[in-house]
């Protein structure tokens, strides 16, 4: 809605702005606003200030630039606001009165005929579309005429300085994702990525999105360590930030290490522990009845000279065990079993027979009491070795 100053004549100044807009017939227009050519659509840049030209003119006095004594105008300036396009004053001359917002005032004072505005100190929400009205009467208060023109104000906002952040772990081989950000820019900023001296370089697509203001770097080195810069900028401005990319080797590289190593050492011995379960159960199933290779034989009881010798019929004298002849040495363990003496020590005594030529020894029936072994040399007798049996049953 239209707002003007407080005063006695506002409700005539609302009729007259708002009536002669509407009923006025070109007939009766004696006046004509001016704005120049090409400049209906105005650009500034936001805290600067700007001048939305505009004069106006009589019919048939179309040279002069000097309003005429008599000339009485009343000019306002309106901020078409919002999709609605609610009119908001900016500025109002009014019977030899100006009022306006802070900012805001005419080119040159009145009266005049140029009624350029002029805006000091411009926001991004000073933009949108004026309208300049210019209501034109008498000395007498006859209306002479009314004319109106639009500009259109665009101010533009160079990019606040923008905030860079690193995202991800910077050690060698992992990615990293350089982010940068405008808060405000009018209109959008576009991001460049560049990386300082004295390793210069410029990265563009595909590693740079210029909207978005990421740079992604896959597959980091220690080379690429160094300061990156983000450079902000619009067609009015640019600002700037940078990160310190620091590449390390880093922890995570040996830790990683350490876990595949630790990983096959602990499949190494798991596979060692399998392999030497399996070989005791195979040990373990063996038949306990086995002879043992590793048994040490029973030592042999030195004989008379005498004994060591051939006999006559071509049999070799025996060597008793000296398990079998020595008395045990302490109790036996539980579950053995005691050596079995030599024949030699048990045989009887009988009367050697004269020997026949070509005529095998017969047996000699044992007779009643004990011999002593030299005796039983003496007469031929051959000594027999029992073995004795282990524990497990085998023979030793």
């Amino acid at each position: 809605m239209v707002s003007l100053p407080g005063s006695p004549a506002t409700s005539l100044l609302r009729f007259l702005f708002l009536g002669l807009t509407t009923l006025a017939s070109p007939s009766r227009a004696q006046v004509e606003l001016h704005v120049p050519a090409g400049l209906t659509k105005l650009r500034a840049v936001e805290g600067a200030e700007v001048v939305l030209p505009a004069w106006y003119t009589l019919q048939g006095d179309q040279a002069s630039t000097k309003p005429k004594p008599w000339e009485v105008p009343t000019v306002i300036w309106f901020l078409l606001e919002g999709k609605n396009m609610n009119m908001s004053q900016v500025l109002a001359h009014i019977s030899g009165v100006t009022s306006s917002k802070p900012g805001a005032s005419l080119v040159y004072p009145m009266p005049s005929r140029n009624v350029s505005l002029r805006l000091q100190g411009l926001q991004e929400k000073d933009s949108g579309p004026y309208l300049c009205s210019v209501n034109l009467q008498d000395s007498q208060g006859t209306v002479r005429g009314h004319s109106s023109k639009t500009l259109e104000l665009n101010v533009l906002v160079p990019p606040a300085p923008p905030s860079c952040r690193l995202r991800g772990v910077p050690h060698v081989g992992t990615n990293v994702t350089l982010s940068c950000q405008s808060p405000r820019s009018k209109p959008a900023a576009q991001y460049q990525w560049v990386r300082s001296p004295p390793s210069s370089q410029v990265f563009f697509a595909p590693v740079l999105d210029a909207i978005t203001g990421s740079l992604n770097l896959k597959n980091l080195s220690t080379s690429m360590s160094g300061v990156y810069i983000c450079k902000a900028h619009n067609e009015v401005g640019s600002a700037q930030c940078n990160v310190t990319l620091k590449v390390s080797t880093g922890p995570e590289a040996t830790v990683v290490a350490g876990a595949v190593v630790g990983t096959v050492v602990g499949l190494g011995l798991l596979v060692g522990l399998v392999l030497l379960y399996q070989r005791r159960g195979k040990a373990l199933e063996e038949p306990a009845n086995d002879i043992k290779e590793d048994a040490i034989a029973p030592r042999t009881l030195p004989w008379p000279k005498g004994s060591d010798t051939i006999s006559k019929n071509g049999t070799l004298s025996s060597v008793t065990s000296a398990r079998a002849l020595r008395p045990p040495q302490g109790p036996p363990r539980p579950g053995a079993l005691s050596p079995t003496p030599s024949l030699s020590s048990q045989v009887l005594p009988s009367p050697r027979l004269p020997r026949t030529d070509g005529a095998r020894p017969q047996p000699i029936s044992p007779s009643a009491g004990g011999v002593s072994s030299s005796a039983l040399s003496r007469m031929g007798a051959v000594p027999v070795m029992v073995p004795a049996r282990s524990q497990a049953g085998s023979l030793v």
